[in-house]
């Protein structure tokens, strides 16, 4: 079943509550692995880490490889392995990066408080898709992918402006409603007590959405490349972004690719204005002028008053 690895339990994905906005981006990044990754923000409490490791466990079947704030370069990278140095043997110890190629995702908690050069790395080994290591008599450079996911809470901190530029999308979670927040608490409330059962209807059934969203998400993925889109979108995108001074060109080409993945998830043969609408606050929020002076990540009203006129004629 969909929760189990180890004596770890986890919600199933599809029985989690809200944050579409959060789910659309890992379903994205997914589908469009160039994207680069994504980096939510939100309050504490706000099932950021559930949702990663329910989504890591409903596509990859594994839990997401989790880096600690403490790590060091040897632990991320690799390096020897001391035992093995110990008695004069000289045996490359594998470090996170490698093991987060074969579960599927490394999941980032707190990337705000990571070291700034610990980011810069694992960034790089995203958009490159090669580690490489020279150091200490060890140099190699291996091809690694796996899925990137960082969650902060802005209160605690932010990053620097170069390394959110980094991260492909930016999702902010949002505060459930009245409804919503009941359905959560009854949905935990059955999760623990289907757990207890021998056999659970409950738990099949998710595990049968979970593996429907796993193929509508594996097809999609097989398609995307294929979905076409047309010049009238990128320059649309292009339009976007000046009107919303995004800094530098890879908010553009990060929102053509998410727009692209959502048009694949949709079953659409090509990008219309509706899937680039879609995506633009997340492939622009944490690349705005205020953004990178310490201003928050909303995108609201005003935000989208700039490109209202450019979707209206599209």
């Amino acid at each position: 079943m969909s929760h189990a690895a180890g004596d770890v339990h986890i919600l199933p994905y599809s029985r989690v509550i809200g944050q579409g906005d959060l789910k659309l981006a890992l379903e994205l990044n997914y589908v469009a692995p160039r994207i680069g990754g994504v980096l939510m923000a939100g309050a504490r409490g706000t099932a950021k880490s559930t949702l990663v490791r329910a989504f890591a466990l409903m596509v990859h079947r594994e839990l997401p490889v989790t880096l600690p704030i403490n790590a060091t370069d040897d632990r991320v990278v690799g390096g020897w392995e001391l035992d093995a140095l110990m008695r004069g043997e000289a045996r490359p110890q594998p470090g996170l990066l490698e093991e987060a190629a074969d579960k599927g995702v490394l999941y980032v908690d707190e990337v705000n408080l990571l070291d700034d050069h610990l980011v810069n790395i694992i960034l790089d080994v995203v958009s490159t898709g090669v580690l490489s290591v020279q150091r200490e008599g060890l140099a190699t450079a291996k091809h690694l992918t796996f899925g990137l996911v960082g969650t902060m809470n802005p209160e605690e901190g932010s990053l620097r402006p170069q390394l959110l530029d980094r991260f492909g999308l930016m999702v902010a979670a949002s505060q459930l409603d009245t409804e919503a927040r009941h359905r959560t608490i009854r949905t935990v409330l059955d999760f623990e007590e289907e757990l207890e059962k021998n056999e659970s209807d409950w738990l099949a059934e998710a595990e049968r959405e979970n593996a429907g969203a796993r193929d509508r998400l594996t097809r999609a993925r097989d398609r995307a490349a294929r979905t076409h889109v047309p010049d009238s979108v990128v320059r649309l995108c292009a339009q976007a972004a000046e009107r919303v001074d995004a800094v530098g060109q890879r908010g553009e080409i990060v929102a053509t690719l998410a727009a692209r993945a959502l048009a694949a998830l949709e079953d659409a043969d090509q990008v219309d204005p509706g899937h680039l609408r879609r995506v633009l606050p997340m492939a622009f929020r944490h690349r705005r002028p205020e953004t990178a002076h310490g201003g928050t990540f909303d995108w609201g009203p005003d935000d989208e008053a700039r490109v209202k006129d450019l979707f209206d004629t599209a």
